[in-house]
């Protein structure tokens, strides 16, 4: 004589809402898949209910759906925060052997105190912060205030920055390029044309390019062309003469 197995068959409770149903499966996932076929039998001709917000409850509405992903630890130190409230978790008792522990939690926020038991901290500290939540709640809602709109008038560098006068008593060079950064354009690019003469008397004639215009300086050194170069190209964009020292080496030289 040979025993057969019996199969095993599994039973799944879905509720929905105040309704119940019960589905069986060879498998834990046949008998939820039957449940879930019966339920929606039942159901796909039922009106979906709305809930209509009453008078001023837009707000908590909102409210509570974004504190729907929150752990309720997490909207008790959020609410404390806003109104600026201190916020206190203290396990107050202790008790049952080692594999059976109990504890309990009391939670103060400001002038709200609740107690949560449960068989860990962790779960004593959320079922006080759920009892505190309900205290919470019926405070009145805070105001809403309305942060000044500030309005700043920019004024564009290219104003401030462009006058004839700009950069008097300045290096040349500087100011230049000091004016094509406040006009937001490119910068003047220097190229060294020529070196002549003899060596104790040398001539350097340099060039200087901005956008379209080219001017060209000369100077017994390199800095001094190209600081001359720098004036006519700002002489020539219409700005007034950076100092009257541009007439110094010519000085030197004579003498």
């Amino acid at each position: 004589r040979y025993h057969c197995p019996v199969p095993k068959i599994f039973y799944v409770q879905l509720t929905v809402g105040n309704s119940e149903f019960f589905g069986e499966g060879k498998t834990r996932q046949a008998a939820r898949h039957n449940a879930a076929m019966k339920a929606l039998q039942v159901l796909q001709n039922e009106p979906i209910p709305e809930k209509l917000p009453q008078n001023g409850e837009t707000g908590k509405e909102s409210e509570e759906d974004k504190d729907a992903n929150k752990s309720e630890i997490s909207v008790v130190f959020e609410i404390a925060l806003k109104r600026n409230i201190p916020v206190s978790f203290e396990v107050i008792k202790e008790s049952g052997p080692p594999h059976m522990k109990s504890f309990v939690t009391r939670v103060t926020v400001g002038e709200f105190t609740a107690e949560g038991e449960g068989n860990s901290k962790k779960l004593s500290k959320k079922r006080a912060a759920m009892a505190v939540l309900q205290e919470l709640k019926k405070l009145p809602p805070l105001p809403v205030i309305e942060k000044p709109k500030l309005y700043f008038k920019k004024r564009p560098k290219t104003i401030l920055k462009t006058g004839p006068e700009y950069g008097q008593g300045m290096n040349p060079i500087s100011r230049l390029a000091q004016i094509q950064q406040a006009k937001k354009e490119k910068e003047p690019e220097y190229v060294l044309l020529s070196e002549r003469g003899m060596p104790r008397r040398r001539e350097f004639v340099m060039q200087v390019k901005v956008g379209n215009e080219i001017t060209t300086g000369t100077g017994p050194n390199k800095k001094i062309a190209k600081r001359n170069a720098a004036e006519a190209m700002l002489l020539q964009l219409g700005y007034k003469a950076s100092t009257p020292l541009q007439d110094q080496p010519e000085k030197v030289r004579a003498n």
